[in-house]
Order: C-alpha cells, then structure tokens, then sequence
C-alpha cells in the first residue's frame, strides 16, 4: 500500500523524537530510550558530577518522574572548568538550594529534540530564567545570552520520560 508523502514525513519525526531503538551511544554504552533521564545518566561515565549534584540536590526523584524534560548535561570536564572549589562548595548540604538553582537552569519543561532547536529561541528553564540557543555551522549550543554558550556535544539521549542533550559547559544563571 502506497503512503502519502505526509505520512512519512510525520513517521520520520516520529521516529527521530522516538530515538533510535538501540539508543544513543554515550561513553560507550547505549542509553536506552525504555530507561528514564536518571537511569541513562549513572551509566555514562562523562556526567558522574552531574550525577552526584543531582543527588545533592535532591532532584534525583523529579528527574526519575514522569516528565517529559529535556536536560541540558554539562559533562564533568564542563564541570572542572568552573573556579577551584565551586564544585565542592555547591555539594554541601547548606548550598543545596543553591545548587538546584544550577541544576534547574539546565532543565526546560517537555520533550525538545535537536530539530525543535531553532537559532535565537529562548527556552524557559524550570527555574524560570531562559535559555538561549544558538545555531552556528550546523551546532547548536545554548547560553545565557552573557557568557559563551555551552556546545551541545551529543545530542537527542531519549529516554522515557524526556531528552539529554550533553553539553561542554555549566550554564550559570544572570545575577539579578
């Protein structure tokens, strides 16, 4: 049976928001779209301080949730580049909310795919402040709008209840 034109289209959409079945490579292992955003991440061994943050800050069980989200991932080479100490200082217990303002910030509400991203969207973070993407020469990145943007650096980790997408970088939020 022939199908129309648009129906692929909208099968190849479906497909790219789906993820591939197998899942997306990270570190070497597959994140597999059936596990949720939590589950993916302790198995790759390039977001470990973003794992612990999320503990520390409590947020573990929200990201486990039903969602859909779509997270931001700074890697742990994202997390060194901040100044000596921040790390240790934002995982102690007294700078957890401090902490989950960070973490927040990397965290839109819904399911964004790459090819949702378009160049000067700003994305509404869970902790109210936006994002901003940028698209340059087929990257993406996003930002603050101040500091250098985060590169994406793998794209599109489905998982069941939303999206990573790995970045090379912690956005920070404005001072207000």
């Amino acid at each position: 049976m022939d199908t129309p034109m648009g129906d692929t289209t909208a099968m190849m959409a479906d497909d790219a928001r789906m993820g591939k079945p197998e899942g997306v490579m990270v570190d070497g292992v597959a994140m597999l779209p059936t596990n949720n955003i939590v589950q993916n991440a302790v198995m790759a061994s390039s977001v470990t301080t973003l794992v612990k943050a999320v503990q520390a800050a409590g947020l573990d069980g929200t990201l486990s949730g039903p969602g859909p989200f779509t997270v931001f991932a700074p890697t742990n080479a994202a997390f060194d580049k901040l100044p000596n100490g921040a790390v240790a200082g934002l995982l102690k217990p007294e700078s957890k909310d401090k902490l989950a303002a960070v973490l927040t910030y990397h965290v839109i509400q819904g399911r964004l795919v790459a090819q949702d991203l378009k160049d000067g969207q700003e994305l509404t973070t869970v902790n109210g402040e936006k994002l901003k993407v940028t698209i340059k020469d087929g990257v993406v990145m996003v930002g603050n709008g101040k500091d250098a943007p985060a590169t994406v650096q793998v794209a599109d980790v489905i998982s069941s209840n939303g999206v990573t997408h790995v970045i090379d970088t912690v956005i920070l939020p404005l001072e207000k």
